[in-house]
């Protein structure tokens, strides 16, 4: 099973449920839950909440690796192969769409990048570079988030060096696991007010249960900036609370507006790649 919707939507409480009621376990599928410096800042489940169920890939990796979608398809194959074997239906839940669309459709084969051509990609200015992808591959660059520099700068590498847009590659994805088992899919529904309640309410709880220190502890590791566990929302603002550069106050609001454009994000993915997928509103279990 996998259970995907925007942050804050409550599908880690369904999946538990879920996995209670088919003698099943969870598996994380949120980037930002695999990092054990970000058990508050990622709202990872509770110790209480883990000892009811098994739960898989939570807090697995240290903050200075680098997490991607393929290394993460690749360990949760070998745990949903381990969890079968032993009897347990694994529920897969997280709001990390990438990750999931790897796992389950597969990885798009595209060839290596040349080092010259990633070498100056990455070189450029966010705004040269979205200008650039608007000239070279105007398909992909009309999908993009303005300011996405990260999948930005993929895109213009990817049509720089193999003269094919990404999207191309896209199509002929490989190694996904979605015809090999019966997966049931489902997208938890929640309307965007209360979404944004949630979201605003949770970051404060953040906070009273520490999140400053947590995010200040992560931040005094000095961590080379491409490490994606500094980009996970609240890391920035919690940060700037403990540094003294901003009022709690200020920061959660800087975190809850951030908070609200990236559930916007997952709420797009939803609609176009999981359109087909079944939608739950999250006040009952889905038929099974």
């Amino acid at each position: 099973m996998v259970i995907t919707g925007p942050t804050a939507s409550g599908k880690s409480a369904i999946a538990l449920r879920l996995a209670q009621a088919v003698g099943g376990s969870i598996v994380n599928a949120d980037a930002s839950q695999l990092y054990a410096d970000l058990r508050l800042i990622s709202a990872r489940p509770s110790a209480a909440e883990e000892a009811l169920v098994p739960h898989r890939l939570y807090g697995v990796l240290d903050g200075d690796e680098i997490a991607s979608a393929a290394r993460w398809a690749g360990m949760a194959k070998v745990v949903i192969d381990a969890e079968l074997a032993g009897g347990r239906v694994p529920v897969l839940v997280g709001g990390t769409g990438m990750y999931l669309a790897t796992l389950l459709d597969g990885i798009a084969p595209v060839p290596e990048i040349a080092p010259d051509v990633r070498a100056e990609v990455r070189a450029l200015a966010t705004l040269d570079a979205m200008a650039a992808l608007a000239t070279e591959d105007q398909a992909l660059a009309a999908r993009l988030l303005p300011g996405d520099r990260q999948r930005t700068l993929r895109g213009l590498e990817v049509i720089r060096s193999t003269g094919q847009s990404l999207l191309h590659w896209q199509r002929h994805r490989t190694g996904g696991i979605a015809n090999d088992h019966d997966v049931r899919r489902f997208v938890v529904d929640v309307p965007r007010p209360l979404l944004h309640e949630r979201a605003a309410a949770r970051l404060w709880q953040m906070a009273e249960d520490g999140a400053v220190a947590e995010a200040a502890a992560l931040l005094a590791r000095r961590l080379p900036d491409d490490r994606p566990v500094l980009r996970a929302l609240g890391v920035t603002q919690f940060g700037a609370v403990a540094a003294g550069t901003q009022s709690l106050s200020d920061a959660v609001a800087a975190a809850a507006a951030a908070t609200r454009q990236y559930q916007k994000r997952q709420t797009t993915w939803a609609r176009g790649q999981a359109a087909d997928w079944t939608r739950i509103d999250g006040g009952s279990l889905p038929a099974l």
